[in-house]
């Protein structure tokens, strides 16, 4: 009976330790449900709030690209109010129309006017080429176009295609009769085309600016389908259902102002205001982040963006549905799995436990070891690679000290590599030299991008030459925390930077001594070449060319009449007429140029460029008959030159022309004889960049006019 009681109490004992120990269980297991749902939310609200930083960072990006093209535009436009010509043409035109009664096409200044207007209709993009006609009867209304009017509004002159007046410009103009810039919102044009404008207030010249002293506007048109509505997509942009777009508000409505993505053209949907519409909240809470529907009433994650330069708003959005695809599935995922495991866990984790840990601790263990074996076998062998280099490289962290350094390196501040590591940079090469490492340095790791710089160091020994050092500075990724390493190459190139400088300056001396010893034998164009070359650098410039094409136009135009020296010279000085066989040893002095210099090796084209100086826009010139671009671009812009100095220089059988008389020939030429961009370039410098001012002195006399020489 003992015995039995003893047994039952004992198996009493059992069931109260087990049923404990499944509570226990249990409580974890619960715990551990508990804890991973609460994980699997935070990891959700997380990726969300990292999406609304993506989202921030391309409406950003996109909404200050739509706010540097709307200023170009106004800025444009604000050009020609602010011109000082302008200003003074139209206060002439205004009073020979006004008050004199004489129409548009008595008054001279009215053709210079449309010229200006053109040329920066080209320039700006406020100009599209003309459609075909319906009938040979009908005109087409323009779609883009910059236009004058006197200060009641009435236009006078404009560029080719201007659209007609309307509502809407004429709002933006009682805007503008304040005294200051007003936007044309955008509106539907003739066509159906979206256009924009801004409208300018011309001011009388040196009166103070109030809006009494207001003359007239200029008014600038032009449709935005090929230029504003691109700069809405997001470069490299893999979402499928990520969208931007603009909208603006239209008293309780959201006008969508671009295209959308399900096909909707601009300016054709307006929904009204509503708490769940994405670009209502984009309107009414610009800056912040959300959830909502959009315009198809599909979930999406969006924010917004005010523009400064018009009253819109730029919305992007992303379905909910790709957006949270990927971590709706991992956390799915990732849920299951913890459940799996703590079940799984809850049963095996004490049996396994410390033999699991013992058996892993002595894997590791004998790992490491291995890895760190190779890696100190790695260091010794990049160390003997880099020690063979006639460079020298050194490895700086985020706190710009040397990490490692080769022998050349050492070798160049004469310590030893050991003692480098661990030094700041400033230290070991000075502080001059050191902040050109450090900001080249902080750049790349600012955006990962490898850079190089070239650097000249000046020597205190007065006996120590010049250095010229090229400096390349890669990234190193590294899994270390806050580590930003950069390898840094440095290269002495001095050597070939000298033999190139020396070799363009006698390049430089030899051009110099051929144009003087040409500039001898025709004293009636002496520095005509210099002047050509001056003026197509200009162009260049003026058209952003590159540094090649700059060099090119300069070495060209300056030789291009070294072929005179094969032109007899009662043929140079003539005073009378030149018969058309003499015109036509002069113009195939030309080829001669070319001729002599085919085979001087100038690393540039400079010989065919001279060979296609008599080459056509339209394809009616010689020698081959080229066409539109077929003709180099360096040929194209110094023909222009060439004609523009010829005509504003004096010569032997005639005087200067003036320079509007020599611009208007060139836009009379434009198309045929020249390419009309290197035109417009040429009169926008003389017009806006002081070139009238510059140059004034090629219309001197032989005996009145300066030497160009060193100029």
């Amino acid at each position: 009976m003992a015995d039995i009681e003893i047994e039952a109490s004992g198996k009493k004992k059992t069931y109260k330790t087990l049923s404990l120990g499944v509570l226990l269980l249990l409580a974890v297991i619960a715990a551990g449900i508990w804890g991973t749902f609460k994980f699997v939310d935070e990891q959700r609200v997380r990726d969300v709030r990292n999406w609304e930083i993506r989202l921030g960072i391309v409406a950003d990006s996109r909404a200050a690209s739509v706010d540097e093209w709307l200023r170009k535009q106004e800025q444009a436009i604000g050009t020609l109010a602010t011109n000082a010509s302008l200003q003074v043409y139209l206060t002439q035109l205004v009073i020979e129309t006004a008050e004199n009664g004489n129409s548009i096409s008595e008054v001279p200044e009215a053709g210079y006017l449309i010229n200006l207007l053109n040329n920066q209709a080209v320039i700006s993009g406020f100009w599209e080429p003309e459609e075909p006609q319906i009938r040979a009867n009908v005109a087409r209304p323009g779609r883009a176009g910059i236009g004058l009017t006197d200060a009641s509004g009435t236009l006078l002159v404009s560029s080719g295609n201007m659209p007609p007046m309307n509502p809407t410009i004429r709002a933006a103009m009682a805007k503008a009769g304040e005294g200051q810039a007003a936007l044309i919102d955008l509106y539907e044009g003739i066509n159906g085309d979206p256009t924009l404008g801004f409208v300018w207030p011309v001011f009388a010249v040196q009166d103070e600016g109030s809006s009494k002293d207001i003359i007239g506007y200029v008014i600038g048109l032009r449709t935005v389908e090929s230029s504003l509505f691109p700069l809405l997509f997001q470069p490299g942009d893999t979402l499928q259902t990520a969208e931007n777009y603009l909208v603006r508000r239209d008293g309780n409505l959201v006008q969508y102002i671009s295209p959308l993505a399900d096909g909707t053209l601009a300016l054709a949907r307006k929904l009204s205001i509503k708490d769940d519409l994405a670009a209502a909240f984009a309107v009414e809470r610009p800056g912040d982040f959300a959830i909502l529907s959009n315009y198809l009433g599909s979930k999406v994650l969006v924010t917004g963006r005010a523009l400064t330069v018009a009253p819109w708003y730029l919305v992007r959005t992303v379905t909910e549905r790709e957006a949270l695809a990927e971590t709706d599935q991992r956390l799915s995922t990732m849920l299951g799995i913890f459940l799996l495991l703590i079940f799984a866990v809850a049963g095996t984790v004490v049996a396994v436990w410390r033999h699991g840990t013992s058996i892993r601790a002595a894997e590791l263990a004998l790992r490491y070891k291995e890895i760190a074996n190779q890696l100190k076998d790695r260091s010794e062998f990049l160390k003997i690679v880099t020690d063979q280099q006639p460079t020298a490289i050194a490895v700086f962290d985020s706190e710009d000290k040397y990490t490692f350094a080769n022998s050349v390196a050492a070798a160049d501040v004469d310590i030893s590599q050991d003692e480098m590591i661990g030094k700041k940079v400033a230290s070991v090469l000075g502080p001059s030299q050191a902040k050109e490492i450090i900001e080249m340095s902080n750049l790349v790791r600012k955006d990962y991008e490898p850079r190089s710089q070239i650097s000249r160091l000046h020597s205190d020994d007065a006996e120590k030459p010049e250095r010229v050092i090229k400096s390349d500075f890669v990234p190193l990724r590294s899994a270390r925390v806050n580590s930003k390493e950069v390898l840094t190459v440095f290269q002495d190139i001095t050597d070939v930077v000298m033999a190139q400088e020396r070799r363009e300056e006698v390049m430089r001396d030899l051009v110099s001594t051929l144009v003087a010893f040409v500039d001898r034998r025709d004293p009636y164009s002496a520095d005509q070449s210099r002047r050509v070359a001056k003026v197509a650098v200009a162009v260049a410039r003026e058209m952003g060319a590159s540094d090649e094409l700059v060099r090119t136009v300069d070495i060209a135009g300056n030789l291009m009449n070294i072929g005179k020296i094969l032109v007899p010279a009662d043929i140079l000085t003539k005073t009378n007429n030149l018969t058309k066989k003499e015109m036509d040893v002069i113009r195939n002095s030309l080829i001669s140029s070319a001729d002599l210099l085919e085979e001087v090796d100038f690393d540039l084209p400079v010989a065919s460029t001279l060979r296609q100086l008599q080459e056509n826009y339209d394809g009616s010139g010689q020698p081959n008959g080229l066409v539109g671009t077929q003709i180099s671009e360096a040929a194209r812009i110094i023909a222009v030159a060439n004609a523009f100095v010829g005509m504003v220089s004096p010569r032997a059988y005639r005087g200067a022309l003036g320079f509007s008389e020599a611009i208007k020939n060139l836009l009379d030429a434009a198309d045929t004889r020249f390419d009309r961009r290197v035109v417009s370039a040429l009169i926008n410098y003389l017009e806006n960049r002081g070139g009238r001012e510059n140059w004034k002195y090629f219309s001197e006399s032989l005996d009145e006019k300066p030497s160009d020489i060193g100029s």
